[in-house]
């Protein structure tokens, strides 16, 4: 172990080290740390000049409002006001600062203003990607409903088949998605809706509407009007068709069920679609007929990001969807 005066020494040297090192070293002046409180007290000074006034519209004690102005002028390193025992006025810096400090407060209410409103949902935007089955049935009535208890929401819905929908999503560019359960690419996260089956859209007068249901293998000499390829819907068909051992016969791709119906209704072929979208019975032109043998099942799901917090406005539909379906 070293002699103790040896300690001493070199203890000695390390403070003259640190010395040198301080004046050699320019500090870094630490962070002003000017509280609301004391911006507001600024700035309600400058406005009344007088502390008596400010205080009282503060809601707060002279001392105290005093106390907060030296804290804040101490902090700055500089006198916003001058002071006499029958005035107040402000200094060169206090002209140069109160103004400032008064845009920095309004800019703040409206911020927290602002946050307010998304968090109640006063005000928002969102988009929605969806089935063009489900933007045609179901979301008309839970937007209409929705848009009467917040109308200031802006909302956006994205039609398209599962695989777009599902792309939406994934990239961000949609809140959440309404899609079909049975194609969810990772890392998207699915939450069941509802469970429909699938019926056959036929001409009126075609001889399939003797029957009181319909077979897939009825199908295999008919002319079949689908959806896209890339949709939900063509590969549950596709599915279903190969585990029975048929290949249909596809004639016309379209992108709409309304453009579909219309085509069946001048013979161009039959359809198969979820329940959910079925043309109204009093039709005069098309006819439903349940599907078995297989039946065909949709499972219609909300598609989100687990990475991705929903927005309030979000939530907000949803909870509303959810309660549709459950209803259903």
């Amino acid at each position: 172990m070293p002699p103790r005066w040896q300690l001493l020494y070199q203890g000695q040297l390390d403070i003259v080290h640190s010395c040198i090192k301080c004046i050699n070293e320019p500090t870094v002046p630490a962070p002003l740390e000017l509280s609301l409180h004391q911006l507001r007290a600024i700035v309600a000074v400058a406005r009344y000049n007088s502390f008596v006034a400010a205080a009282s519209d503060l809601g707060t004690s002279q001392p105290a409002l005093s106390r907060a102005i030296r804290q804040a002028e101490h902090i700055l390193g500089v006198a916003l006001f001058a002071r006499s025992t029958r005035h107040v006025a402000l200094t060169a810096a206090g002209r140069e600062f109160a103004p400032a400090a008064e845009r920095m407060l309004n800019e703040l209410g409206l911020q927290i203003q602002n946050v307010r409103e998304l968090a109640e949902q006063r005000r928002g935007h969102l988009v929605i990607a969806s089935l063009m089955s489900i933007a045609h049935s179901v979301l008309p009535s839970v937007i209409a409903d929705y848009r009467r208890a917040y109308p200031r929401i802006e909302l956006m819905v994205r039609e398209g088949v599962q695989s777009s929908v599902a792309d939406e999503v994934r990239a961000g560019a949609a809140d959440f998605g309404i899609g079909d359960m049975a194609s969810v690419p990772a890392p998207l996260h699915a939450e069941p809706l509802q469970t429909e089956a699938c019926h056959v859209v036929l001409p009126r007068r075609h001889r399939l509407t003797a029957r009181a249901a319909l077979r897939l293998r009825d199908l295999a000499d008919e002319s079949v009007i689908t959806m896209p390829a890339g949709s939900g819907l063509r590969r549950l068909i596709d599915s279903a068709a190969a585990g029975a051992g048929l290949r249909l016969n596809y004639t016309i791709t379209l992108n709409q069920f309304a453009t579909i119906y219309e085509f069946i209704g001048h013979g161009l072929g039959v359809a198969i679609v979820p329940a959910s979208v079925l043309p109204p019975r009093r039709d005069a032109l098309l006819a439903t007929r349940p599907l078995h043998t297989p039946r065909i099942v949709r499972r219609i799901g909300i598609l989100t990001r687990p990475d991705r917090r929903l927005s309030p406005a979000a939530d907000g539909f949803l909870a509303l969807l959810r309660e549709r379906y459950r209803a259903r």
